[in-house]
């Protein structure tokens, strides 16, 4: 069948040529195995066996996870995990935007060191050079409608969004105060004198997010409450409680002292700052003393 296939195709005489393949032991020169070949059926054999070669290659690279190792290919599941991970950075990325700018607040909180810009009430646009003080004086009507709103918003400022309830402000220490909130002098606060070692407690409910120690101001106490309120204790002599704390409204947080280089005399040095701006707490606040 061969030779007339053969001698149908015209094949050369020499692809039909046998030979011997054989396996002689090297010691003893015995024959151990031997194959009779031809060149036309090495050519059959190792067609064939490239072809199964190339097939099972194939069928193992489209159907397992030896694809993901071959430069080119990629895998859904590893597209899925970069998608998350890259909207995982994103977010990251984002939430460490916001840490910082709400640490560098902070840090201006304790410094004091923020800027604002107050109005020139003379710089109105309006021309009153031909106004009277009569005409300027607010009617009897506008007076009591100033003095009913004046009331109203110096109880209303931190009214809770959620339940419509008063936010209510407890004293940190009861005394004389030596220095008032002044804005154009950058002293948001007010300081209270108080002798050394008196309980220093805190003015709501809260949690600590700041205690440090500076040479300027001493030991300081940072609380964050509810309603976007933030109080600062300074100069005290020492702390009770440490940062994450929870604490209640009249909680002892601190000890009074008069540490820190900035300070004239054993005092509190206390500020009050509502949505990033700070408040005069004589406002909400008596810190004087009752007998």
């Amino acid at each position: 069948m061969v030779k007339k296939l053969v001698k149908k195709w015209r094949l050369p005489e020499k692809w039909l040529d046998n030979y011997i393949l054989q396996f002689v032991n090297a010691d003893t020169f015995e024959e151990k195995f031997s194959l009779r070949l031809t060149r036309l059926n090495v050519f059959v054999w190792v067609s064939i066996s490239a072809i199964v070669l190339i097939f099972l290659t194939t069928i193992l690279i489209a159907f397992t996870s030896i694809r993901e190792y071959i430069p080119g290919y990629s895998s859904q599941e590893l597209e899925r995990r970069a998608s998350e991970l890259y909207f995982k950075t994103d977010s990251l990325q984002q939430l460490v935007g916001y840490q910082t700018e709400y640490i560098r607040n902070i840090q201006k909180v304790l410094t004091g060191d923020l800027k604002f810009e107050l109005a020139d009430p003379d710089n109105t646009g309006a021309d009153l050079s031909d106004l009277s003080p009569e005409d300027l004086a607010p009617s009897h009507a506008d007076s009591l409608l100033r003095e009913a709103v004046r009331k109203e918003d110096k109880y209303n400022l931190f009214l809770s969004a959620k339940n419509g309830s008063n936010f209510v402000l407890f004293p940190p220490a009861q005394g004389p105060i030596s220095a008032d909130f002044n804005v154009q002098e950058k002293h948001y606060a007010v300081d209270i004198n108080v002798p050394i070692n008196t309980p220093i407690k805190s003015a709501a409910d809260g949690r600590v997010i700041l205690t440090e120690w500076s040479v300027e101001t001493g030991y300081v106490v940072l609380i964050e409450h509810s309603n976007n309120l933030l109080t600062v204790y300074k100069h005290n002599t020492k702390l009770t409680k440490s940062q994450g704390d929870l604490v209640k409204a009249g909680e002892v947080i601190a000890i009074s002292g008069n540490t820190g280089t900035l300070t004239t005399g054993p005092h509190l040095h206390f500020e009050l700052w509502n949505n990033g701006y700070p408040v005069d707490p004589k406002t909400f606040i008596d810190f004087e003393q009752r007998r």
